[in-house]
């Protein structure tokens, strides 16, 4: 299965892909509701605090010590 992001540029072609969804040929999912964006959303907007970027450089390097420390092996 390829995947493919388009940019339509004429509303007849979205009438197009609904007909070819409709034929079962290909599925069309609403990139908006599943983006990256949506997700960094909801886990910002349950934190309490924003990390500073020190914080945040500190957890990268203990994350990369552990990677680095289980490839030496």
């Amino acid at each position: 299965m390829d995947t493919m992001r388009i940019n339509i540029l004429n509303p007849k072609a979205t009438k197009l892909l609904k007909d070819l969804a409709a034929l079962k040929l290909i599925a069309i999912q609403d990139v908006s509701k599943n983006g990256f964006a949506e997700v960094l959303k909801k886990l910002r907007s349950k934190s309490q605090t924003i990390p500073t970027f020190e914080e945040i450089t500190n957890e990268v390097e203990l994350v990369r010590a552990k990677r680095y420390a289980k490839s030496e092996k």
